[in-house]
């Protein structure tokens, strides 16, 4: 028998959903639709396409260990933005998971604290489980919006570090400009803020706080950001997160030598310049948004309103109606995703899909609905 620390014993794994290859063949379907996983159902950027196939002749190299274009490219990429970052404030990353995951290893220590919300995204616990770090868990709002006050509230002096997710996975929902600006006035200035931005392209609320706009207010942010939403390169993992000098060259210390690899690193740049791939990601994520408000509305369904690219939606009041909703939509070859995990058992997430996509999904969602209404 081999021993494992108790914290190991005790983590649940995370459980992905299972290839829509496999879905189909398991219950004989021929066009499953997988509304899961938040990913773009855009496609690829065809000049992130075009790189790739270009870039192949070279996989008998390492990738470049420091990802010097690739960093450039960023650096350029927020320029066009109006957001003024050095080349030595960049780390990157495969997927912003594992950004955040070497920003906890490398910053906290003994016993010192990591404060964040529950009913956030799931990884957080598990790197701090698989760590050993304490962590204190901040209730949501009756809404289902992180709780800054209870955020705030929560810091000790041992809180070393704060993970804020914004919008909040799977909740959709977001704490706006004046909740983060209290948040930034109240914090010590040597607590750390992990501020989550994977959907920021996705948001368009007039008062979602950029965590760019706040860099000078708080001397120890680290801002994280991805290629796996609205750029298309779920599949590549590919992630950045931007914050000073300092905390990216202790990051860089604890990092693998090549953890971003040479076909991430091509996509990436590449995918920097598809501005039009990008525009019409967000667009069609906001049409698919709208028409869902639209028709969950007409079923007189609860949903929170998003700012990502995904809604949670309530199914019914059995406890057990969300995993029921979830198996009847299987079958007819649309994937959700359950999140009773994250204490949400009557409710589903849905990823916005493509226009025919969200149409097919209301489509047997109202059949569900007919057979407990």
């Amino acid at each position: 028998m081999v021993k494992v620390g108790d914290n190991i014993k005790a983590i649940s794994p995370y459980k992905p959903g299972k290839p829509i290859s496999e879905v189909e063949r398991e219950l004989g379907l021929t066009s499953a639709i997988k509304l899961a996983s938040n990913e773009n159902p855009t496609g690829v950027s065809p000049k992130v396409k075009e790189a790739l196939i270009n870039a192949v002749s070279e996989l008998n190299y390492y990738p470049d260990g420091n990802a010097y274009y690739l960093k450039n490219a960023i650096v350029e990429y927020h320029k066009t933005k109006g957001e003024e970052i050095k080349f030595e404030e960049v780390f990157v990353g495969n997927g912003s998971n594992e950004v955040i995951d070497i920003a906890i290893r490398t910053l906290i220590k003994g016993d010192e604290e990591v404060v964040l919300s529950e009913q956030g995204f799931v990884a957080y616990e598990l790197i701090l489980k698989a760590a050993d770090i304490k962590m204190k868990l901040v209730p949501q709002t009756k809404d289902h919006v992180v709780d800054i006050d209870g955020l705030i509230a929560a810091v000790t002096p041992k809180t070393k570090m704060i993970c804020l997710i914004n919008p909040n996975n799977p909740t959709g929902t977001y704490y706006p400009k004046a909740q983060f600006e209290k948040l930034l006035k109240a914090v010590p200035q040597e607590v750390i803020l992990v501020v989550d931005e994977a959907y920021f392209d996705f948001a368009d609320a007039p008062d979602y706080p950029n965590g760019f706009d706040y860099r000078n207010m708080h001397p120890n942010m680290i801002i994280c950001r991805t290629l796996s939403k609205a750029f298309g390169l779920s599949g590549i993992r590919l992630g950045y997160a931007v914050s000073t000098p300092e905390i990216v060259d202790y990051m860089n210390r604890v990092r693998e030598p090549f953890n971003t690899n040479l076909l991430a690193q091509v996509a990436g740049i590449a995918a920097f310049k598809d501005t039009d791939y990008l525009k019409n990601a967000i667009k069609v994520n906001k049409e698919g948004k709208e028409y869902l408000y639209k028709e969950f509305n007409r079923l007189g369904i609860e949903y929170l309103p998003t700012q990502g690219n995904f809604m949670l939606f309530k199914v019914g009041e059995a406890q057990t109606s969300g995993r029921d909703c979830y198996d009847y939509l299987l079958h007819k070859g649309v994937i959700v995703r359950p999140v009773a995990n994250y204490g949400f058992p009557n409710w589903l997430r849905l990823s916005i899909g493509l226009k025919e996509q969200n149409e097919t999904f209301i489509k047997y969602f109202e059949e569900f609905l007919k057979t407990i209404r």
